[in-house]
């Protein structure tokens, strides 16, 4: 009777939770594009991944690819995207398995993205390229093939690590039905979300904004959206890719704009790099990972200095 009563409760405990994250994806509702523009979708290895672009095509190309955490997505750049297009024609896709892109249950992996950054560049003629912390590493990779041939590179805290050494144990936990479901509800909670915004995300967390931040939680519990988070808070989307090494190989002009503030890659790091690769820095006082949030006015100038 007592084995009886566990398997019982234990059955009744997986139907609720599956009940709850059941309910929780109706409430969210579908996605709007978080970027103001013309929304265009490219057919990638069976995927749709969805991209936003605005500004005159006959204007030099300049494509923004997010960084990657649970709640990434284009609209990273939703405070400079309109301002670049006045000189530019930008382009900001939703990587595979973010925003408004297919989010299908792969294994992620930096080849993946390498690949799809690459494939998704090739589509253009020397565009410059505004690429965020581990997505920069990935670009920077993608730079090398001989079909990719990019004119500017301007990157924002640029890192090759995103997560801890790889543990195999918990990307499969997260991508478990109804416990890992779960379990990304919770990392993905809204104050979770708060939490990471105000911890490394921005030095001044009223710059996140409500609305932006409710977009955040919902683009986190969209159908599928566990999978990619999975392979990033598990450690198998860090690279290898040594990238004083690589940007030294590609003598691509490289401006690095770094928060003076950022623990998770330091401004140690951004020095560094730059002299070994001799690239340019620039520093913005008061930010972290963000500073194309926390002072647009300014970094849209940055990118215009980088690539003019």
């Amino acid at each position: 009777m007592k084995l009886r009563r566990a398997i019982g409760l234990a059955a009744a405990g997986v139907g609720l939770t599956a009940a709850t994250n059941a309910a929780l994806s109706k409430r969210v509702g579908p996605l709007e594009p978080p970027l103001s523009g013309n929304h265009g979708t490219y057919r990638w290895r069976g995927m749709d991944v969805s991209y936003v672009e605005a500004g005159n095509e006959d204007d030099p190309t300049l494509v923004l690819l997010h960084g990657i955490n649970a709640a990434g997505s284009a609209g990273e750049f939703r405070e400079v995207f309109s301002d670049l297009a006045e000189d530019y024609h930008v382009v900001a896709p939703d990587l595979p398995g973010f925003g408004l892109s297919d989010r299908p249950a792969l294994y992620y992996s930096p080849a993946l993205y390498e690949d799809f950054v690459g494939d998704f560049l090739a589509e253009y003629d020397d565009p410059a390229v505004l690429a965020s912390s581990l997505t920069a590493a990935y670009a920077v990779a993608a730079a090398a093939r001989d079909d990719v041939s990019v004119s500017r590179f301007v990157l924002v805290c640029p890192t090759s690590r995103g997560g801890p050494d790889p543990k195999e144990w918990l990307r499969e936990l997260v991508r478990a039905p109804v416990v890992g479901e779960a379990l990304f509800n919770v990392v993905a909670s809204r104050p979770s979300i708060r939490y990471f915004n105000a911890d490394h995300g921005y030095y001044d967390p009223e710059k996140a904004g409500e609305e932006w931040q409710e977009y955040e939680w919902r683009t986190a519990h969209q159908e599928g959206a566990r999978f990619a988070p999975a392979s990033f808070i598990s450690g198998y989307l860090n690279t290898d890719i040594d990238l004083a090494e690589a940007l030294s190989s590609l003598d691509v002009p490289t401006t690095l704009v770094w928060g003076r503030e950022s623990d998770i890659t330091p401004l140690k790091r951004g020095r560094d790099l730059a002299d070994a690769a001799d690239c340019r820095l620039v520093v913005f006082d008061d930010a972290m990972l963000l500073p194309h949030v926390e002072f647009p006015n300014a970094f849209v100038d940055t990118v215009r200095n980088a690539l003019d």
